[in-house]
């Protein structure tokens, strides 16, 4: 339990320490499974639009993801629900050639991603904006999955 304490209160000090973010939040898989049905939704409030800022999805994975990509549809929506960006992406979890795990591991067999959704976006106005996040694989259950999460962060350009 020590531990655990220790650990949790180191990520809170080093994330004090990141002055570009203006919001991230995971949302956990109880399971360590995405099922098709789960999308996640990320609520967020623009308070100064003549900022920019680049937009960032989270993958946290274990080594029983059976795939070495993952397809993910993403929408980003205004508060009226005007589509403001919607693609569909893929990025690779393992090399595909060697199977090897991509991805930051500080946990065994945990890997933890970062993608590039927008880079230097300057939002119309102030308000509230959503981004919406679907696992988009031919599998309605997608083992190996633990989070997916949303980084929004100031532009240094």
């Amino acid at each position: 339990m020590r531990f655990l304490f220790l650990i949790f209160g180191c990520g809170l000090l080093f994330s004090a320490c990141d002055t570009n973010r203006v919001y991230e939040y995971n949302k956990e898989f109880s399971d360590r499974t995405w099922k098709m049905k789960d999308t996640a939704v990320f609520d967020f409030q623009i308070k100064n639009a003549e900022q920019k800022y680049n937009l960032y999805y989270n993958v946290r994975n274990t080594i029983d993801y059976p795939y070495a990509r993952l397809f993910i549809n993403y929408a980003l929506t205004d508060s009226v629900g005007n589509v403001l960006s919607k693609k569909l992406i893929n990025n690779d979890l393992f090399d595909q050639k060697t199977g090897r795990p991509n991805g930051n591991s500080g946990l065994g067999d945990i890997y933890d991603h970062q993608f590039l959704l927008l880079e230097n976006l300057q939002f119309a106005h102030n308000g509230k904006y959503r981004l919406k996040l679907e696992q988009y694989m031919r599998k309605d259950t997608l083992p190996g999955v633990i989070a997916v999460g949303f980084r929004l962060e100031h532009s240094e350009k």
